[in-house]
């Protein structure tokens, strides 16, 4: 025999209230409806001792709302964008939204497809880290007016809502280290792209070389294929080694690459940091597990993955929310792969 659903009537009546009072509470609009702070624990109390489960069907017929986000992310194998996504599904949770996540693997058409589904499963609005060559996207949910926010990464040349870091500044600050360390031939991997991120973090690695008045060598700087990153990373080290004046420091300009370069750089028995001092952006336990701790740019992932949602929550409750656009700071996190040139 199945179990009879809870509805908001049972609650009310154990609670003693009406049941548009327990609607209130439950929908989160106690504030609203001045709903007593002592009140509004019991109902709550009370709606989960008898383990009441919403009606969204209903609710989002009612209310043309699903309660739901869309999170497209880059890529789930970094950890940056998994703990990302984690704390992006968390903090929905505490708006009263599901998340709904799609990796699209740094491809835009696999990016367009997952669009497209979430926008036929009537998701309230999105949450982008934009994939290369997604910029039609973008203006597609501009003309459509479904509410979204960027993060991580934004396009230059279109107005939107974002949430990014500094990546100028934070690169800047890599090689500016690297430099007051004694590191004079200090190279980058970066990936072969035109989004606007990763050109900031080519430009503050290459300022950083010019304002300390260090010449620079073309092989220094190493662009790879997201798609052919094994074979391309080391490609690059080789470049890099055998330039008419071979580097003695690297950035790295994402997790991935440093986590292939530091492979390779193994299997070449060179030392770090003796043989090839290190830096990376984004934060993982490998950094941790490596013989030698990695000095890496710690990006906001918590500050980045709620403010977000915030902004998002913002537009969906108010549509005429004016735009904002949200640069924060990463920090260099001074380890051993770094330490001071002997």
């Amino acid at each position: 025999m199945s179990k009879k659903k809870v509805s908001l009537k049972d609650i009310a009546q154990k609670a003693g209230v009406s049941t548009a009072l327990v609607s209130y509470v439950l929908n989160g609009k106690e504030k609203e409806s001045r709903v007593g702070q002592e009140i509004a624990a019991s109902i709550k109390k009370i709606a989960e001792e008898l383990n009441y489960q919403p009606n969204y069907v209903a609710k989002s017929l009612r209310s043309g709302k699903t309660h739901t986000i869309g999170l497209i992310i880059a890529d789930i194998s970094n950890p940056f964008f998994a703990n990302i996504a984690r704390i992006v599904e968390d903090e929905a949770r505490n708006h009263g939204f599901t998340v709904i996540i799609g990796s699209s693997d740094e491809n835009a058409d696999k990016s367009w497809n997952l669009l497209n589904v979430l926008i036929h499963r009537q998701v309230d609005g999105f949450i982008i880290v934009s994939s290369e060559n997604s910029e039609k996207q973008i203006y597609h949910l501009k003309d459509k007016h479904i509410p979204f926010v960027l993060l991580d990464r934004h396009f230059s040349e279109i107005q939107t809502d974002f949430v990014t870091v500094n990546n100028y500044k934070a690169s800047y600050d890599a090689g500016t280290h690297l430099i007051q360390h004694g590191y004079q031939s200090i190279g980058m991997i970066a990936y072969k792209s035109q989004l606007f991120h990763m050109k900031e973090r080519i430009r503050g690695y290459l300022h950083s070389l010019k304002e300390n008045d260090i010449s620079f060598y073309d092989n220094w700087l190493q662009e790879v294929r997201f798609n052919y990153i094994k074979k391309e990373v080391k490609l690059a080290i080789d470049a890099m080694r055998s330039s008419e004046q071979p580097v003695d420091a690297i950035i790295f300009a994402t997790y991935g690459l440093a986590v292939n370069g530091l492979k390779y750089i193994n299997a070449l028995h060179l030392k770090v940091p003796t043989d090839l001092a290190i830096v990376s952006f984004g934060q993982a336990e490998g950094f941790d597990l490596y013989y030698c701790p990695i000095t890496y740019l710690r990006q906001p992932i918590e500050d980045l993955g709620k403010t977000a949602v915030e902004l998002l929550v913002k537009k969906l409750k108010n549509p005429e929310q004016g735009m904002q656009q949200i640069l924060m700071e990463a920090k260099l996190m001074i380890r051993d792969s770094s330490r001071r040139k002997n």
